[in-house]
């Protein structure tokens, strides 16, 4: 039986390599693999083509198709927490921050990539990979540290979601929160990942409400673009706090662990030709590229139009005390009427419904893989009790901070702190990981994503380090 290339069968049927391999993945077409090259028979394209129109068009490929985890890791950036990070800096610096927005941009990819990469390339999630690689002295503290600022995060965004929903309508706090909690909890551990991964994906359309809200009010975009280009730095410590806070939010450690490990689990969901998974492999890191490019891109821009947002309405009108996102959606409801303050606050809400599995489940990932426990959103709760047991005890750690009366503020600038320390640590290990070839083979990091780490490292270090410095009189 004649069989063809990917290349011939785009020269000869017209079916792009993107397509057959799209094809391949649904198992809709059937590969014959051989010197880890795919080939496809005569009979196996005939019988695809012999298809109806019809149940052809069911099976399109798009680009649409293609996003999943860096999409999901990307929109689950801006959780209320974070929201509320960009709203303080729009209120108190008003523009003079927005730089950071298109500066770290490469830098935020790069990280990305990187942690998507390993999970393509190891099929093991970061902490298992690190574990399996330097040893679990290495990585421990890490993901002790990692818990504890993940489990603050949670506290501070099921609160804010609850006061944001507040707003709109009169609820109880606390009965509200326990609710909240609950239906998170029984979605992140009852339904499946397939169809779990499309609610987060469908949810990150949620954010969309902060670029409409940003149009809204009408900013001076000359001011906007000036502020892009070129950089604004004061050398003070409430500044570089500033900087630190945002380079914390955005490049942030939990991003690190539930990307590496939601690349696995997609790849797991989809059975991509299982028994050459070195073949599948190049095919997977060009659909990845696109993916993180796209979630970094979609969560950067939506931190600049918060920031422009706060900053054209809120800092420009002399009010500059807004510390957290439900205070930015009251302030804006006066000055920039009732389109703005609703859109804005329906965003908290919908995003902290992305974030907070997303914060949970990064924990749970990197915990069970430090102790080899079955772990997976793949996997029923009746195999995976460990797993799913860090997800419960964040859920309702986090929820029990908001009965307990905790400062959501000052419990956020702890974990900020925490993530401070964590982010340029584990992103050594992360880019070293990357370029080792006992590790990733012939699929290393390209030069460019090694450069923007050690960048990443330097200036996320270089912030830390001042900002101590700084707060103990030493510079």
């Amino acid at each position: 039986m004649k069989r063809y290339t990917l290349k011939e069968i785009e020269r000869i049927f017209k079916l792009s390599p993107k397509k057959v391999y799209f094809l391949i993945k649904k198992d809709l077409i059937e590969p014959v693999i051989e010197d880890e090259k795919i080939f496809i028979t005569e009979e196996e394209i005939k019988r695809y083509l012999g298809l109806s129109l019809e149940d052809r068009g069911k099976h399109h490929t798009s680009f649409l198709k293609t996003l999943g985890p860096g999409v999901i890791t990307g929109a689950s950036d801006d959780d209320p927490s974070g929201i509320g990070t960009y709203s303080t800096v729009g209120s108190r610096y008003g523009l003079s921050l927005t730089w950071l927005a298109l500066y770290l941009l490469p830098m935020m990819t790069a990280v990305q990539e990187t942690c998507a990469r390993i999970g393509i390339v190891t099929e093991r999630g970061l902490s298992g990979s690190i574990n399996k690689r330097y040893g679990k002295k290495v990585i421990i503290l890490l993901v002790c540290l990692l818990v504890v600022a993940n489990t603050i995060n949670i506290g501070a965004d099921i609160g804010a979601m609850v006061a944001s929903f507040q707003l709109l309508f009169p609820i109880n706090f606390y009965l509200g929160a326990a609710i909240l909690t609950l239906i998170i909890l029984y979605l992140e551990i009852k339904v499946s990942y397939h169809r779990y991964a499309k609610i987060l994906k469908w949810l990150t359309i949620t954010l969309f409400a902060y670029i409409l809200t940003a149009i809204i009010v009408h900013p001076n975009w000359s001011e906007v673009a000036r502020s892009l280009v070129f950089p604004t730095i004061h050398f003070n410590k409430e500044y570089i706090a500033a900087m630190v806070a945002v380079m914390g939010t955005t490049i942030s450690p939990y991003l690190f662990f539930w990307q590496t490990s939601e690349e696995v689990e997609d790849e797991r969901d989809k059975k991509i030709l299982a028994d050459h998974h070195k073949v599948a492999i190049k095919h997977e890191i060009s659909d990845m590229r696109k993916d993180t490019f796209v979630g970094m891109s979609y969560a950067n821009i939506v931190f600049l139009f918060i920031v422009i947002t706060t900053a054209s309405v809120l800092f420009n009108h002399g009010i500059n005390n807004i510390e957290s996102a439900e205070q930015a959606a009251m302030a804006l409801k006066p000055l920039a009427g009732d389109a703005a303050y609703l859109l804005f606050t329906l965003g908290i809400f919908g995003v902290g419904l992305l974030a907070v599995p997303v914060l949970a489940g990064s924990s749970a990932y990197a915990v069970a893989e430090l102790f080899k426990w079955h772990e997976g959103l793949y996997r029923k709760y009746s195999h995976a009790k460990g797993f799913y047991g860090i997800i419960i005890i964040s859920l309702l750690v986090g929820l029990a901070m908001n009965f307990l009366g905790i400062n959501p503020i000052k419990a956020l600038y702890l974990a900020a702190i925490v993530n401070g320390v964590t982010a340029p640590v584990l992103l050594f290990y992360i880019f070293r990981l990357g370029r080792d070839k006992q590790v990733m083979g012939d699929f290393v990091n390209p030069r460019w994503v090694n450069i923007f780490g050690s960048i990443t490292i330097l200036l996320m270090g270089g912030a830390a380090i001042t900002l101590l410095l700084m707060t103990f009189g030493l510079l």
